[in-house]
């Protein structure tokens, strides 16, 4: 299922006057819930999905729990433009991971983070190179967020970690990328250089100490998300009240924190289910 202009709307949402804010949904009903909340688009976090689906974040979910995934949150968020973490594309060869993004593409994702981990740039380039070719050949297109991982993976600090994000942004800029993600930086001064050095949009995750949204626009910053963030929060809760009540049987606990609404929530997914 294609939705249409979603690419050209998801695009455009990086060109704003303010900062794209992004909340990562794991399933349907958190993707529900923050299109509900507002937001102007939904990513998915790899880890949250991951986890809901019984697997550990890393490149080890199956690629039909990613399709169901996918398939369910874009249902859930009608209109909305949904872009997809991918993590390295699960796969080192640029052909297997352009067929997955196409496939992904048929299933209505505007947007996909592919990364390049320990693998190195080279790979994720070419990577970005053969998703952006096949798609063209179909007269079609998704907006690719490279990410590189040099500070998250401390792969190298300082001046040398600056010089190598820059290098590899430029790299990911040539090889058709349309936006540049830094997880884990934070120093206002660096973000501002890292941005004005790569001409793309610069996309940061949500971390302690982060300057606010307003701030790290005037920056060069175009894009933040929450990351896995919402997902521990919620999980956090869940296994507090569940090891209270399970400890104590205090039926108290259960409905002493901030809940969704059984009829509201329900609701919002029977709202999605018939495109009402």
């Amino acid at each position: 299922m294609h939705v249409a202009g979603t690419v050209t709307t998801f695009r455009g949402l990086h060109a704003g006057t303010d900062v794209l804010l992004l909340p990562n949904a794991w399933d349907a009903a958190s993707a529900a819930l923050f299109a509900a909340a507002g937001a102007r688009a939904v990513a998915t976090t790899s880890a949250g999905l991951a986890w809901a689906c019984g697997y550990p974040d890393g490149d080890a979910l199956p690629s039909a729990s990613l399709s169901f995934a996918i398939r369910s949150i874009r249902r859930a968020i009608g209109n909305l433009p949904l872009t997809a973490d991918i993590e390295n594309g699960f796969s080192g060869d640029p052909d297997d991971v352009a067929n997955l993004v196409c496939e992904l593409r048929g299933l209505g994702v505007a947007g996909v983070n592919l990364e390049d981990a320990n693998a190195g740039p080279d790979l994720l380039a070419a990577k970005i190179t053969a998703v952006k070719r096949r798609l063209a050949e179909n007269g079609d297109d998704v907006f690719i967020n490279a990410r590189t991982d040099v500070y998250l993976r401390e792969l190298a600090s300082g001046e040398a970690a600056e010089s190598e994000t820059i290098a590899r942004g430029r790299h990911y800029l040539r090889a058709g990328a349309d936006g540049f993600f830094v997880p884990e930086l934070s120093d206002a001064a660096t973000i501002a250089r890292i941005a004005g050095a790569v001409n793309l949009p610069l996309n940061l995750m949500a971390a302690p100490g982060l300057p606010p949204a307003k701030r790290l626009y005037e920056l060069g910053v175009r894009r933040l998300s929450a990351g896995a963030s919402i997902a521990k929060l919620a999980y956090g809760a869940g296994r507090a009240a569940a090891a209270a009540f399970v400890r104590d049987g205090d039926v108290g606990v259960l409905f002493a924190g901030p809940a969704v609404d059984y009829r509201d929530t329900n609701a919002l997914l029977r709202k999605a289910e018939y495109g009402g």
